[in-house]
């Protein structure tokens, strides 16, 4: 698993807001006890009304099915047994404008 690969996961029961359930996300750190970080990826459009959100378009290296848009504001460590398959990875320049968001977000 490396910083920028797209896999689809199982998110499994969240609470509230939080995204939940089997979908795509996109790697963002190394495996560290057991965890690594994560952005989940939905389609739905309409999350582009929040902030730290970054839209993708679907390629043969990424691996996405339609467009789908980056939850960065969503980045959560979840174990790697939730990991299911790799379908792709980010380009450099998509890889940049989800870390450009990131560090938005984290104010760094």
């Amino acid at each position: 698993m490396k910083t920028g690969e797209i896999w689809v996961i199982d998110s499994g029961n969240s609470n509230g807001h939080e995204q939940s359930g089997i979908r795509p996300a996109v790697v963002f750190s190394d495996v560290v006890a057991g965890l690594i970080m994560v952005v989940p990826l939905t389609s739905s459009s309409r999350a582009l009304r929040f902030a730290h959100t970054v839209q993708l378009s679907p390629t043969a290296s990424n691996g996405l099915t339609a467009p789908s848009i980056a939850l960065i504001f969503q980045l959560r460590a979840i174990d790697v047994k939730r990991l299911e398959k790799k379908i792709g990875s980010l380009t450099a320049g998509e890889l940049k404008l989800i870390n450009k968001e990131i560090k938005k977000m984290l104010r760094v």
